[in-house]
């Protein structure tokens, strides 16, 4: 595949879409929409990467509910952020409305909040030597930016005795 992206669509549209899509899927799995802007980006028509993709599918190469799931598991184990945040993520790889709506509902409140003590716990340690103040303010903005409400940042600072003064 060396040559122009244009004499390889030329060729075989339909093959050279399925390989794209294959060695993508290669790097780590994807979901339906994010093959499909890939698939568009590099000058396939629409109509070849929904047949590529639909035969892919079937295949089980591409499950969006599987990879919306293992995305929300990863993400919370590993970055412990809440179910807004989890929500964007999945929204901007072209999850359906619908599956992000069934996944994020597995969030249970109490997941959140330990998710959100886990985090703030190991960022405490960090800023433990600070004022009180700026302790409170930095733990505070690390855990609105990881997406927590208001009421989860209030409860774990409490939890954890962090006060503004």
């Amino acid at each position: 595949m060396s040559s122009s992206n244009s004499v390889e669509v030329e060729s075989d549209p339909y093959q050279v879409a399925q390989t794209i899509a294959l060695m993508a899927l290669g790097r780590r799995a994807k979901s339906r929409g994010e093959l499909f802007k890939l698939l568009k980006s590099r000058g396939i028509e629409e109509e070849i990467a929904n047949a590529v993709l639909f035969r892919l599918a079937e295949q089980g190469f591409i499950n969006d509910h599987e990879f919306a799931r293992y995305w929300s598991e990863s993400r919370q184990r590993t970055k412990k952020v809440s179910k807004r945040i989890i929500s964007g993520e999945l929204r901007s790889k072209g999850i359906s409305p619908e599956i992000i709506e069934w996944i994020t509902s597995d969030i249970s409140d109490d997941e959140e909040f330990a998710n959100a003590m886990t985090f703030a716990e190991r960022k405490a340690r960090a800023v433990a030597s600070l004022a009180p103040e700026v302790a409170y303010r930095r733990l505070h903005g690390a855990l609105s930016r990881r997406g927590f409400s208001g009421h989860v940042v209030s409860r774990v600072l409490a939890e954890l005795g962090i006060s503004r003064s």
